[in-house]
This record gives structure tokens, sequence and C-alpha cells, in this order.
């Protein structure tokens, strides 16, 4: 809200005015002002400013507020589209193709405990290349591959 106050002439500025004093002023004419008319609401102040601002300011700043939310929504429906693409090809492609490695690699394992499986009962069955006790020593020894 705008005040207008009066200006004075010259010649009222030079004459004086008798001076006050604390006495003159009472903390009660404070309580009714603030009382009063100066009641304004967020809204109303921001009415005002509406007055107070040329309109080619306001232009701008609602452009560029106006051009800084569609880049954000434009920018969060490109980022949301790629998060989609990426979900879905990993279902698509990548969960079967881990399930498979999987699948296979457990019957590389199974394969390899069976042949191991194989390998000890051979073990068992051939003769030892170490002679049980109180076997003769000159009996031939079986073939042994290197590492064991």
């Amino acid at each position: 809200m705008v005040n207008v106050f009066p200006i004075e002439d010259e010649e009222d500025l030079n004459t004086k005015e008798p001076s006050l004093t604390d006495d003159d002023f009472s903390d009660e004419d404070d309580d009714n002002l603030s009382e009063g008319d100066d009641q304004e609401s967020l809204a109303d102040r921001l009415a005002a400013l509406a007055d107070i601002i040329p309109p080619s300011t306001r232009h701008s700043i609602s452009s560029g507020i106006s051009q800084t939310t569609s880049f954000f929504k434009r920018s969060s429906k490109f980022v949301g589209n790629a998060i989609w693409v990426i979900t879905t090809s990993a279902l698509l492609v990548a969960l079967p193709l881990a399930l498979a490695l999987e699948d296979e690699a457990k019957i590389v394992a199974q394969e390899k405990e069976m042949l191991e499986q194989q390998q000890g009962a051979q073990q068992m069955l051939s003769p030892s290349a170490y002679p049980a006790p109180g076997a003769s020593p000159n009996q031939p020894k079986a073939l042994v591959p290197p590492g064991f």
C-alpha cells in the first residue's frame, strides 16, 4: 500500500516548531497502531509488489520460471524413460542370461564331482603304489601319474 505525504514549502521548514519530548509520546499509541490497519496478509503484500515491479521485469521473471520448470519436466521425463528402457532390457536380456550361466556352472560342477568320484573309485580298485604292510617288495608297482 502506498502512502502519500504532502511536501512542505521551504518557508514552512524555516519556521521552528516546538521540540517534542519523550513525555509527549505514549506506548498506548503504538499499541493502537499495531492492532489497526497494519494487519496485511502475505497475499496482500505480494499483490502490492505487482504494482511496484515493472511489467517488463515481471514478464522476464515469469518466462524464466516457466522455462526452468519446462526444462525440469522434460529432463525428468527423459530420465524416467531411460530408466524404464534399462530396467526392461535387464529383465528381458540379462536376467535369462544370468540364469543360463548359473545353470551351466551347476552342470560343470556336477560333471567335475562325478569325474572325481570315478577317479576315486578307480584308485580304490587298482593296486596301490604303496605296498601294504607285510606285502612283498618285489611286487611290481602301479604307474602313478605326476602330482600324486
